[in-house]
């Protein structure tokens, strides 16, 4: 009997045909042979529309290398194809408006943040979480919201991992100080303005109606540098939402973002949380995050279709509020790698191909499935000690 496949969809970052994950889709591919699922790799370009097949990437565990071969279409495909501002992206968007609907994809793309916030904040449940967050239309849009908060950031309405991201703080003497980085990742000088400057400051940026203004939150440790969380949520084998887990990164010093592709640094969640709150406020942070996160991912499920996996980007404020700061429908998941929660990590790779099968099978319940065995709060605790441990 053949293996059922599963088709991890990405997109070619140069000409050179350079795949991002690489890591990961070996991963997927070894974990995927234990669990009875044949994984390929292929991008649209790879695509033979006329005679519905893909010249997918194979990569042979035992000789530890990459081949080619023309294979039929797979029976359920894996998106991990990230925003691009180019013709790559666009011939992604093709192929999903012609087999969108004809062919079973574990996710369904989702709008961008503008697109995203709106529909969130519809939800009373979640809103209460959601910074106050504007598109830039104009300067003047600035100019008026620092007047009200003595923290800004200002982010590009698509994409990913940090790039383009401005941080405005108003300081002592009245001046608000912007800080951030291109769309390269690379940190720019900061820059000193009035609030009537900040708009003439950023002229150069290509701000209007492409970046969105939105609600900063203090969220710097003693040493000055910034954090934040990465909750993965993902479906088990079983085809339920479930916690995988969660993470703390903290960004290098001078910067405003704390991403791991810009330097950040990941740290166990417990760690960071018992620095700076009470054993009781920790307890009710992780289960009031975990609560959150099932209504995001119900609530964009019930609005954009079925998905496999979310990655939520988290603050926690002086009072011990969880914000909600960003939504990522192909998140990473090294984060757990590099705290030595190799348990989560493994857990983290295996879960989509879980999902695939419980969906290849038509929903039905996997036999030898763990998923469901531990409860919501089971994730977090996995994170008690140095980090050392199991989870990620």
């Amino acid at each position: 009997m053949l293996k059922p496949t599963l088709g991890v969809m990405t997109l070619y970052l140069n000409a050179n045909h350079h795949m991002e994950e690489r890591v990961y889709y070996r991963k997927l591919i070894a974990q995927g042979k234990k669990l009875g699922l044949q994984v390929i790799v292929f991008t649209p370009q790879d695509v033979d529309y006329r005679n519905e097949r893909v010249h997918a990437h194979l990569y042979d565990l035992t000789e530890q290398t990459w081949s080619r071969k023309w294979v039929g279409f797979p029976h359920i495909i894996y998106d991990r194809c990230r925003y691009q501002p180019n013709e790559r992206f666009r011939q992604f968007q093709k192929f999903r408006a012609i087999y969108g609907n004809r062919l079973v994809f574990l996710n369904r793309p989702i709008g961008n943040k503008w697109a995203v916030h709106q529909l969130l904040y519809r939800n009373s449940s979640i809103r209460p979480y959601l910074p106050v967050t504007r598109v830039y239309r104009s300067s003047s849009d600035i100019t008026e919201f620092v007047k009200h908060r003595s923290l800004v950031y200002m982010k590009p309405i698509n994409g990913t991992g940090g790039r383009g991201i401005l941080r405005i703080e108003k300081q002592r003497s009245g001046m608000y100080l912007i800080q951030g980085r291109d769309r390269s990742r690379k940190i720019i000088s900061p820059r000193l303005a009035t609030d009537k400057q900040i708009g003439m400051k950023l002229a150069g940026w290509d701000l209007k109606d492409r970046y969105l203004i939105q609600q900063g939150i203090q969220s710097k440790m003693s040493d000055g540098r910034v954090h934040d969380f990465r909750l993965l949520i993902q479906k088990n084998g079983n085809g339920q939402w479930e916690v995988t887990g969660c993470a703390g990164r903290v960004g290098p010093k001078r910067s405003i973002t704390s991403n791991l592709h810009g330097g950040g640094e990941a740290v166990p969640l417990l760690t960071l949380l018992r620095q700076k709150f009470s054993p009781d406020t920790v307890t009710q942070i992780i289960k009031e995050i975990t609560t959150m996160s099932h209504a995001v991912a119900e609530f964009l499920e019930r609005n954009y279709g079925k998905l496999c996996e979310l990655g939520l980007d988290i603050a926690v404020d002086p009072n011990g509020h969880p914000w909600l700061l960003e939504l990522n429908p192909k998140p990473a998941r090294e984060v757990f790698a590099r705290i030595g929660e190799l348990d989560t990590y493994a857990k983290a790779v295996s879960r989509p191909l879980e999902y695939a099968l419980w969906v290849y099978n038509g929903g039905k319940r996997q036999p030898d499935s763990s998923a469901n065995k531990s409860t919501e709060i089971d994730w977090a605790q996995e994170s008690t000690g140095n980090g050392t441990s199991s989870g990620s």
